[in-house]
């Protein structure tokens, strides 16, 4: 066996694994509110930047990759596509920016391998997930 294959067992504790995981993220997304659905986008993407970072620190070039695209599908497809540009005024379209923003500098950190880019999108992404958490007690009323 070289590097890279795997024995049966090894495969399928992994498969197991990746499947109790995803079963966890899909039961969690199952029964969230959409307020708790945001919580998940903003866990969803610190968990990607962590993983990149740790995979950049590592050599991991592939997996670096596949986490900082997984954490720009995040905002663009969960956290932008989500604002109500019309009816969020110009708090969505302070949000919208910043989005855009992070959106390019996790760009520049994957073609840079820019740690310090992606310890910037962290801590501007933190106050938001700390801020929304905040406000569960009133989004779990309505």
């Amino acid at each position: 066996m070289h590097a890279g294959q795997f024995t049966p067992r090894q495969l399928q504790r992994q498969s197991f694994g990746a499947l109790y995981q995803q079963i966890g993220v899909e039961t969690a997304v199952g029964s969230a509110t959409p307020h708790q659905l945001v919580c998940l986008l903003f866990d969803g993407f610190l968990e990607a930047v962590a993983q990149a970072r740790g995979a950049m620190r590592d050599g991991h070039i592939e997996i670096k990759c596949t986490a900082i695209g997984r954490a720009v599908r995040i905002v663009e497809e969960g956290l932008r596509a989500g604002l109500d540009r019309r009816a969020g005024g110009k708090l969505a379209a302070d949000l919208d920016e910043l989005y855009r923003y992070l959106c390019l500098r996790l760009t520049m950190a994957n073609l840079r391998n820019d740690d310090l880019a992606l310890q910037e999108a962290a801590r501007l992404m933190q106050p938001l997930r700390d801020a929304w958490l905040a406000i569960a007690p009133q989004a779990d009323r309505r």
